[in-house]
């Protein structure tokens, strides 16, 4: 697996009605999915720090990916990951 560079946007979500047509049109455009960091604890931190609010605190599947979500300050919502080796 090629893993994107960090801070770059590696995986984008939309809250929509419709998923499907949503995931197709930007995954066209922009081929989105999250946005891959070092550390999500620290990153949720700073954005905590920034006035987002977490919605999802870290957490880390069987594969040793971890997870968390925030809203950002103008109601957006974003998730953030890292690998395994990161």
């Amino acid at each position: 697996m090629t893993v994107p560079a960090f801070n770059s946007v590696a995986w984008c979500e939309f809250g929509t009605g419709q998923p499907e047509k949503v995931k197709e049109f930007y995954g066209q455009i922009f081929d989105w999915k999250y946005v891959l960091v070092q550390e999500v604890a620290a990153t949720v931190k700073r954005g905590q720090g920034l006035g987002a609010e977490v919605l999802t605190e870290p957490v880390s599947d069987s594969a040793g990916f971890t997870f968390a979500r925030l809203r950002d300050t103008a109601g957006n919502h974003i998730g953030a990951f890292s690998v395994p080796d990161a």
